[in-house]
């Protein structure tokens, strides 16, 4: 079995004393965070930055005390992990990279989670949650 890696973060924003998610629509067509493969040597923190900074044009800061990973089969014989970590913005504008990310949208909590595409994506939200809610 082929094995894969991808890190990527949850990234979130204050926005109206509300804090919002950053979702992405992929061209594929699923909703859900910025993320992409692990290239050479970096570190899975390395990975998720510059995946951020490629595919939203975002600067962020990592909160690597919360990170989650999920597992699947995005096709037979490929077995898949991909990391997650929270991120804050910090500066820069939003800019979908075009060649992967259709669409981009800052959405509340429960929006977010109604609007991800797939349950795991729902489950990290939730551990996002909680992990905020023990944390702030």
């Amino acid at each position: 079995m082929k094995q894969e890696k991808s890190c990527g973060a949850i990234i979130l924003k204050e926005q109206d004393k509300d804090l919002k998610v950053l979702l992405v629509k992929h061209n594929k067509g699923h909703w859900a965070f910025a993320k992409g493969h692990v290239e050479g040597n970096e570190t899975e923190e390395q990975t998720a930055l510059r995946e951020i900074k490629e595919e939203t044009s975002l600067d962020v800061k990592l909160d690597t005390k919360f990170r989650t990973t999920v597992t699947y089969s995005p096709m037979e014989g490929v077995e898949k992990e991909v990391v997650y970590f929270l991120a804050y913005k910090l500066g820069g504008n939003e800019k979908p990279q075009l060649e992967e990310i259709a669409e981009m949208k800052w959405l509340n909590l429960e929006d977010a989670m109604n609007k991800v595409t797939y349950e795991r994506d729902k489950e990290i939200l939730q551990k996002v949650e909680k992990y905020l809610n023990n944390n702030l």
